[in-house]
Order: C-alpha cells, then sequence, then structure tokens
C-alpha cells in the first residue's frame, strides 16, 4: 500500500492534525511533546480500530468494532517529517506502517488526522490490547 501524500499537495494546506496511540504519547518512549518544533496538543480521541503489542511499541489496524485510544495535535510540516522518520515511512520506505489520513472527533469537532497504520503483515502472532490503550494495558 503506497504512503498518502497529501501533506505535500499544495492544495491540502489547511493546518495539520496527528493522532498518536503508542510511544509518540505524552510520557512515553518518543515522546511527541518533547518533539520540535512542539506540537500543540488538541485534546484525547478514540478511534475505530485494534490495536496489537508489537513488543517495545503497537501497532494500528483501522476500522472494526474495536476502539483506539490517543491524543490530537496540531503540528508543522517539520515536524510532519520528523514523525515519518520515526514511524519509517521516509527516507527509508519500509512497509511496516501507512501514513492514512482520518477523521478523528475532538472536543466536538472533526478534524482530519494522520494515522501510522501497522501493514497487517507485521502482526502475525501478536496479541491485541482489547481496551486500546497502549499506556494503561501494555503490560497487562
Amino acid at each position: 500500500m503506497p504512503e498518502d501524500n497529501a501533506s505535500t499537495d499544495p492544495a491540502n494546506s489547511g493546518p495539520l492534525h496527528v493522532f498518536v496511540y503508542g510511544t509518540l504519547r505524552r510520557g512515553d518512549d518518543n515522546d511527541i511533546t518533547r518533539l520540535a518544533p512542539p506540537p500543540l496538543f488538541l485534546g484525547n480521541a478514540v478511534i475505530a480500530g485494534t490495536m496489537h503489542h508489537l513488543g517495545a511499541y503497537p501497532g494500528v489496524v483501522l476500522g472494526g468494532g474495536g476502539r483506539v485510544v490517543g491524543e490530537v495535535y496540531a503540528i508543522s510540516p517539520a515536524l510532519e517529517r520528523q514523525l515519518d522518520t520515526i514511524e519509517a515511512v521516509y527516507p527509508q520506505q519500509t512497509d511496516e506502517y501507512f501514513k492514512r489520513r482520518i477523521a478523528v472527533e475532538v472536543q466536538g469537532e472533526c478534524l482530519t488526522c494522520i494515522v501510522y497504520e501497522i501493514n497487517p503483515r507485521y502482526i502475525a502472532g501478536s496479541r491485541t490490547l482489547p481496551g486500546g490503550d497502549w499506556v494503561r494495558d501494555r503490560g497487562a
């Protein structure tokens, strides 16, 4: 599945938003708030998906009846490029994660957010986290 390049499209020049669900959440290993330029926290949110425990980090398959807990941030294009590097979308261009854009409701407002979805071929044999909350459930 190819990377979604909507953020580089000049017609998509509006604000950038990202939904983070794993190690990029506040206080975790890759805490997005420690990156520069700093993001603006917009609120907590829940999306439809299934979270898989992959050892040191999670992966989410979007859709279905499950739920995934995360945080939404407004980000700059420079920070988006850093996130792509962390998720090995660019410049490595591996196929572990796909960059998606989905509608996410945050404090009553619907925002289009970047979400990094795991390639289903990487979840074989992994356990799911039914509560969809990496911070709360990963050790359970």
